[in-house]
């Protein structure tokens, strides 16, 4: 099998049975999506989910925190991982937000990146996810599930994000981005994946070329 009819395999069964594919983080506009992404990093959006709600009602304009003192903000983030430096980002990411975009969630990923908190993949999740952009935030579970399937063998998130960019057609990329993203949260699982519930293990490159033992499980 080639890696362009690997693709179009896999592309062509999520959209058959995935036809809807969206972000499981709560938020009501592009703030509140930029706030709940940066709380994402390294943390369950479970957690972020349970967290974001008080936190909205308390600052819900990036005027109300950017004027904020690390001390109002800690203890709504405090349940997530690395809160001292999430609220640090968060209120300077709110007063740059504020100095430079006119408090404007800004589309323009090198624009996103200039935030504190703000990588690429939180960029590229931001112009996905509210700007439809085609473009692939490449997290976890996106560089897990892209390898073991055989779509890319880039060593770092930049060259997955390319090698997917390279394969997916623009207006499919958004979706891709929650396709890889939810089949490695619920299916293809850092340890012990389901592939017996895998609709994808037949064009699994590690299932097809080295079974392991716990994926027969």
């Amino acid at each position: 099998m080639t890696l362009k009819e690997r693709f179009a395999a896999i592309v062509g069964w999520f959209e058959e049975n995935r036809p809807v594919a969206e972000t499981e983080l709560h938020y009501g506009n592009s703030f509140q999506l930029l706030v709940a992404v940066i709380l994402s990093a390294q943390c369950t959006d479970r957690r972020v989910n349970i967290v974001t709600p008080p936190l909205f009602e308390r600052f819900p304009t990036p005027q109300d925190l950017a004027s904020a003192t690390f001390d109002e903000v800690f203890p709504f983030v405090k349940s997530v991982s690395y809160p001292n430096s999430k609220a640090t980002h968060l209120i300077a990411m709110a007063q740059k937000l504020l100095a430079d975009f006119g408090g404007e969630v800004p589309s323009d990923i090198d624009a996103l990146m200039t935030l504190p908190g703000v990588g690429r993949k939180t960029a590229n999740v931001i112009a996905s996810v509210v700007y439809d952009q085609p473009v692939i935030a490449v997290d976890t579970h996106v560089f897990r599930v892209s390898h073991r399937l055989g779509l890319s063998d880039g060593k770092t998130p930049l060259e997955v994000e390319r090698d997917l960019e390279r394969h997916i057609p623009p207006e499919r990329r958004a979706i891709a981005h929650h396709w890889l993203i939810l089949h490695g949260r619920y299916i293809c699982t850092a340890r012990n994946p389901k592939c017996s519930d895998c609709g994808l293990a037949e064009w699994c490159r590690e299932r097809l070329s080295a079974p392991l033992l716990s994926h027969q499980k």
